[in-house]
């Protein structure tokens, strides 16, 4: 997610350049927009949701990955997506585009899954990158069997390749140490009250 000032334009060389040097995300366009996604991505995210653990129920796993593929397309709709995903950063941060920032994708897709109330499975908000100093801090959606760590899980990301959803097994994700959203949320707070300290000291 790139944070940039709505109300600078001056920002925007500041803007491309990260997009330039980051790696954050792939910079292909969106596909074809269509909300509905081939049975044969259904039942091969089903099959891995499912392959989480031996008591995840089949019924949710399936029910989970329909959502996930099929949601992740219609907030592209609602988003107006038409760029890639740091293009579409851009717009965002630049006023151009309402919403479509990972963490909207993030807040987003985690609501829409859990309205379903599964009994056999966990979400997590997952960071990465929010330490690295080359690469963009990101948010995505981490789902898990019931009780498992974020890093038993898998990663179900649709902001990577706008719209088009994204999954891996969450420690074999390439460039994206993810860790749970509360725990970087602590080191934040951390840092920002070392910050205050330092500016008393001088």
């Amino acid at each position: 997610m790139i944070s940039v000032s709505r109300k600078s334009p001056g920002l925007c060389v500041i803007s491309l350049l990260l997009i330039a040097l980051s790696g954050c995300a792939a910079t292909n366009p969106p596909s074809a927009q269509s909300p509905v996604v081939a049975d044969q991505h259904v039942g091969e995210l089903g099959r891995d949701i499912l392959s989480l653990r031996d008591d995840v129920l089949a019924g949710e796993a399936q029910r989970a990955a329909r959502i996930a593929l099929e949601y992740s397309r219609q907030l592209a709709i609602e988003y107006e997506v038409t760029d890639s995903a740091l293009l579409h950063n851009l717009k965002v941060n630049l006023g151009l585009k309402e919403r479509g920032l990972c963490v909207d994708w993030t807040r987003d897709l985690m609501a829409r899954l859990q309205l379903e109330g599964f009994s056999s499975l966990d979400l997590h908000w997952g960071i990465a990158n929010y330490e690295s100093a080359f690469r963009l801090e990101h948010s995505t959606v981490i789902i898990s069997a019931r009780g498992d760590s974020l890093e038993q899980g898998l990663v179900l990301d649709p902001w990577r390749y706008s719209g088009d959803l994204y999954w891996a097994p969450a420690t074999q994700d390439p460039g994206y140490p993810w860790r749970p959203r509360d725990e970087i949320h602590v080191l934040k707070r951390q840092h920002e009250a070392e910050a205050r300290n330092r500016s008393v000291v001088r």
